[in-house]
């Protein structure tokens, strides 16, 4: 009993300190006291851009070899009314060249989140061999930044649009934020929903599922040459990317799946 009691003080000490380390190891390079990370493709080999019209013309075919992307999540709204102008271009191309794809929307604060919902599903395609819908949860403008929404706010937009999405696609959304909002808004909530999480300096501390580790990568495939595009890991390899999305590894199949 004594070592029994022993080995688990032992493990839960060492936890503890690897938690410490992990944090005092994010703290610095937030604050740029040590090199940002970038993950390499021996340890991440799933890896992938987010893009929207500000890209400008993408030759998906030239992007896709190499294996220079294995996923793309493309911007398809914004708020109860705007759709990107590029969304069903990008969409289709990408599946076309043999990349998987999936859609997100830029969450506002002005508007509820049912009529977000309903722009969401209006515009983007209920397709087999896709990634989840995504929420991307930003503070974007001055004004928000000055005046966030309360927590309580947050979570009946984010509430309200989760249901008419899982209900529509049959799959639970990705949520998509940095650091801070995560540990503001969703810390403690939506446990079960993956975490796309955005930090540029080092491998977040949260629980994550997509790391966006770059806001200035320059890849093969886009006209624009001098528009950056973010960067993306998923927290796996290719077996786990296949099985946790229910996603074909076979792309003459995952070519020619029909919109239903």
């Amino acid at each position: 009993m004594r070592w029994a009691v022993l080995l688990i003080v032992i493990a839960l000490l060492a936890f503890l300190a690897w938690c410490g380390f992990r944090v005092w190891h994010f703290y610095r390079a937030v604050n740029g006291e040590i090199p940002r990370e970038i993950p390499s493709a021996e340890d991440y080999p799933v890896r992938g851009v987010d893009i929207s019209y500000y890209q400008g013309e993408i030759d998906w075919n030239v992007l896709a070899e190499d294996d220079h992307v294995t996923f793309a999540f493309i911007k398809a709204t914004e708020g109860s009314s705007h759709q990107d102008e590029r969304f069903t271009e990008n969409w289709e191309n990408a599946r076309s060249a043999g990349v998987y794809v999936g859609a997100y929307h830029f969450i506002s604060f002005e508007t509820s989140g049912e009529t977000q919902a309903d722009n969401f599903i209006s515009l983007v395609p209920k397709q087999a061999n896709s990634l989840p819908p995504v929420l991307d949860l930003e503070l974007y403008n001055e004004e928000v930044n000055l005046n966030p929404p309360s927590r309580e706010e947050v979570h009946e937009i984010l509430d309200a649009m989760i249901e008419k999405l899982e209900a529509h696609y049959g799959v639970k959304p990705i949520i998509y934020t940095s650091s801070n909002l995560y540990i503001k808004y969703l810390l403690g909530s939506y446990w079960g929903y993956d975490i796309w999480m955005s930090n540029t300096s080092c491998e977040p501390i949260e629980n994550w599922t997509f790391w966006q580790y770059s806001f200035e990568g320059k890849l093969p495939g886009f006209a624009a040459e001098d528009i950056p595009v973010d960067l993306n890991v998923y927290n796996g390899d290719e077996k786990d990317f296949y099985e946790e999305f229910g996603l074909s590894p076979d792309f003459a199949v995952y070519r020619k799946e029909t919109v239903w």
